[in-house]
C-alpha cells in the first residue's frame, strides 16, 4: 500500500533526485535549495559523489552474488548508493531510520515491487556494513 507522500518535505527525495542529475544527468549546478535538512542533504550529496569509488567496492564485497550495480533501475541504483553512504558515514543515524526513509522516498520513484526488493537489499547491505563498522 502506497502511503501519501509529500516529497517536498522528504530529505530524501531531495538526495535521491539531486545524485541522478549528477550521476545521469550531467548536472553540474548542485544549488542547494533552503530546507530545515539542507546541511544533512548537501552532506550526504557530495559524499556519495566524493565518495563513489568507496561505495562501488562496498557494493561488490557485499552484493556480488546477488547482482550488478549497473543492472539495476538508474533510480535503484542511486537509492542504494546514497544509503550505503549514510551507512557507512553516518553511524548516529540508525539503521531502521535510513531503510525507512529511502523505502518512503523510493514509493515516489518505484514500483511497489522494486520497493520490496530495495528493502530486502538495503537490509542485507546494512547488517553487513553495520557489524562490520562497528
Amino acid at each position: 500500500m502506497r502511503t501519501p507522500y509529500n516529497p517536498n518535505q522528504s530529505p530524501r527525495v531531495i538526495i535521491i533526485q539531486k545524485l541522478y542529475g549528477n550521476f545521469f544527468n550531467d548536472d553540474t549546478d548542485l544549488t542547494f535549495p533552503k530546507h530545515r535538512f539542507k546541511k544533512f542533504i548537501k552532506d550526504v550529496v557530495l559524499g556519495t559523489i566524493e565518495r563513489d569509488e568507496v561505495i562501488k567496492e562496498e557494493v561488490k564485497k557485499y552484493l556480488s552474488e546477488d547482482l550488478q550495480l549497473t543492472n539495476l533501475d538508474k533510480v535503484f541504483q542511486i537509492i542504494v548508493k546514497s544509503a550505503i553512504f549514510e551507512f557507512l558515514y553516518k553511524p548516529k543515524v540508525s539503521t531502521k531510520i535510513i531503510i525507512k526513509e529511502y523505502l518512503d522516498a523510493s514509493n515516489f520513484f518505484l514500483e511497489d515491487s522494486q520497493t520490496k526488493y530495495l528493502n530486502a537489499i538495503l537490509d542485507k547491505i546494512a547488517k553487513k556494513i553495520r557489524t562490520t563498522n562497528a
